[in-house]
């Protein structure tokens, strides 16, 4: 068996060719269940995919909500350098409002889908291919008098007839779509397959070099990464993707993982993208914290272990020569090689100094209030991990515009209940207390911050785990709300798991009543 070496990272061969990076975090990434992120959010994401060089940012549906349409716009506006899109299915309203949504952009774009495979058509669309047709021809057309950039999507179009396919692409590209979109909607395709479907309709259809063609995998069968790097074999030079493979059911393409495949086999693979691929943690922490959607330890890339070695055998080869074990280095990715020890004598300038090593770039009222709790968390523990800091850092910004903050918690719990709560909470810069009892002091808790914050949301999901590894371990609750069938779901972190409770709930809390559209908390009064 030959032996295999990253290629050197500042290379890039003389027949490599650009591969365009879509990303689609802020929307079909956000149409994971309980995923949904304010406005200020994906403000956030935005600017940072485009610093770190993401070439077309899908930023929402618009005609889908009015929260969605300002959240485009808001994007299309402030973004310096990325192209911006918006979905619009095949109809005037969509399309026009699309179009209003995405104009401020240096670049827009609409990307139009419509279904092509028999099983939609039939049962989703209840049309016939002809009215398919026609209704493409129609659609794309339209869009492309509103806006010179469009992109097509045939709907599960790996189920679609491949004949009925290449009418479909080709009517698309006579009515003026410039990027063709050929998705694998439900995860269904093998990298064989979708590959081959590539070269196929690309040789089979009229103009199909006046296109740049494209991919968006679903990763239902757990193939969303091979399907896409398949598919730029076949000649697909657009990859749809989302940060930390996040998206409907079991996920889209992780960003991480295609840009990286490409970067390190280069040797096979002589494909290039725009990415900073040293942003790729940090981008990942922050899609995270703000969709409470934690990350696996062991995902790639980007996982907590994915540059972590335990065994004697492979400490003993990282040691002698980090290639033993390591097909990248950390730094490629974002991750520091070097751990910086945190204690409870560390000042705010090494403080400051670990969180851009882990990823993070703080404002200074930030700074200072992630710093008084960190001195707050290391007076508490012996040691201070990366984890810990992590935790603290994603609670602090995934709470950051929260009209409901934690002021004061005071427990009462024992073998004698009921267990009694005192708390106090800041609601739009006015404070109030209120004491409640509870069968056990989580009980306790959460009836208090209901009587203060009136609501009639049912808790789906309370869970606690330890961010790191003893008795003074900081704990990190997940609390899922939900009310008229819309689901939320938030952390908390804190040394003490009470607090940790509160917090979560309260966080929880805030961005239901976000998705919920109230403009204020309904609060206590008297």
């Amino acid at each position: 068996m030959s032996e295999i070496h990253p290629a050197p990272m500042e290379q890039k061969p003389q027949n490599s060719q650009a591969v365009v990076i879509f990303d689609t975090t802020l929307r079909d990434g956000e149409q994971s269940p309980g995923a949904s992120m304010t406005f200020e959010e994906k403000l956030q994401v935005a600017d940072l995919l485009d610093q770190m060089g993401v070439d077309i940012i899908e930023a929402g549906f618009p005609v889908t909500s009015e929260g969605d349409f300002e959240a485009v716009s808001a994007i299309a506006k402030r973004l310096k350098r990325a192209s911006v899109a918006g979905l619009a299915r095949a109809a005037a309203k969509d399309i026009d409002r699309c179009a209003e949504a995405v104009r401020p952009a240096l670049r827009p774009r609409i990307h139009l889908f419509i279904s092509t495979s028999p099983l939609h058509m039939k049962y989703k669309l209840q049309k016939e291919p002809d009215q398919v047709l026609e209704m493409i021809t129609a659609s794309v057309s339209r869009a492309r008098n509103l806006v010179s950039d469009i992109e097509w999507s045939a709907e599960d179009g790996t189920r679609s007839e491949i004949d009925f396919l290449c009418r479909c692409v080709e009517a698309a590209i006579k009515a003026g779509a410039t990027t063709i979109n050929i998705p694998d909607t439900v995860g269904y395709a093998v990298p064989h397959e979708y590959r081959a479907l590539f070269e196929t309709v690309r040789q089979r259809v009229p103009d199909s070099d006046k296109a740049v063609f494209s991919v968006h995998c679903h990763n239902d069968l757990g193939l969303a990464v091979a399907n896409t790097l398949a598919g730029i074999e076949g000649g697909a030079r657009q990859v749809e993707c989302t940060i930390n493979g996040m998206g409907e059911r079991a996920g889209n393409a992780a960003m991480e993982e295609v840009v990286m495949a490409l970067q390190v086999r280069r040797d096979t693979m002589p494909y290039h993208t725009s990415i900073d691929a040293t942003m790729l943690t940090r981008a990942s922490k922050l899609v995270s914290a703000v969709s409470s959607f934690p990350v696996q330890y062991n995902k790639a890339i980007v996982g907590r272990n994915a540059f972590a070695h335990e065994s004697g055998i492979h400490q003993d080869g990282m040691l002698k020569n980090a290639g033993t074990y390591e097909i990248m280095t950390p730094e490629s990715v974002g991750v520091s090689k070097t751990s910086l020890v945190m204690g409870k004598h560390s000042g705010r300038h090494a403080f400051k100094e670990k969180l851009k090593e882990l990823g993070y770039e703080l404002g200074e009222n930030a700074l200072e209030d992630a710093f008084a709790r960190f001195k707050d968390l290391a007076d508490r523990k012996k040691i201070v991990y990366d984890e810990d800091l992590a935790a603290l850092v994603d609670d602090e910004i995934a709470n950051a515009y929260d009209r409901i903050k934690l002021v004061a918690l005071t427990v009462i719990a024992g073998t004698k209940g009921p267990q009694s709560a005192a708390l106090t909470l800041d609601i739009d810069g006015k404070q109030i207390t209120h004491q409640a009892t509870g069968n056990g002091p989580v009980d306790a808790i959460f009836n208090a911050i209901v009587a203060l914050v009136p609501h009639k949301a049912v808790l789906e999901l309370y869970q606690v785990h330890a961010v790191t590894q003893g008795t003074d371990a900081q704990a990190e609750v997940s609390v899922r709300l939900a009310e008229d069938g819309k689901s939320v779901t938030a952390k908390g972190a804190d040394p003490d798991t009470l607090v940790a409770s509160a917090r979560a709930y309260i966080a929880s809390l805030n961005k239901l009543m976000v998705k919920r559209g109230r403009t204020r908390p309904e609060v206590l009064t008297g």
